[in-house]
């Protein structure tokens, strides 16, 4: 599911417009990633968390060349699902 039909999924569960479902969709997307970028996490209770984690400095290879390289340690996001989510998907 991309991200027009979810909105088109939104209109059809809610009653709202199109229009509105997706001015929400990109409203919640934006504060999760202000939130997330800003170092705290978004929590979905039944859902899950959404976090930003350190990810360590590492050795890497350069496809093309098989050269060794260093890739520097940075901020990634990443997602913990719920407990109610997991059940749902089993």
């Amino acid at each position: 599911m991309n991200k027009n039909e979810l909105v088109a999924k939104l209109a059809e569960e809610t009653g709202l417009t199109k229009v509105d479902c997706q001015k929400v969709l990109e409203s919640t997307l934006d504060v999760t990633r202000k939130a997330i970028k800003k170092g705290d996490g978004v929590r979905l209770v039944g859902f899950g968390t959404f976090i930003r984690a350190k990810q360590a400095a590492r050795k890497g290879r350069n496809p093309q060349t098989g050269e060794k390289i260093s890739i520097k340690a940075r901020w990634v996001p990443r997602f913990r699902a719920g407990k109610d989510f997991k059940t749902f998907v089993r």
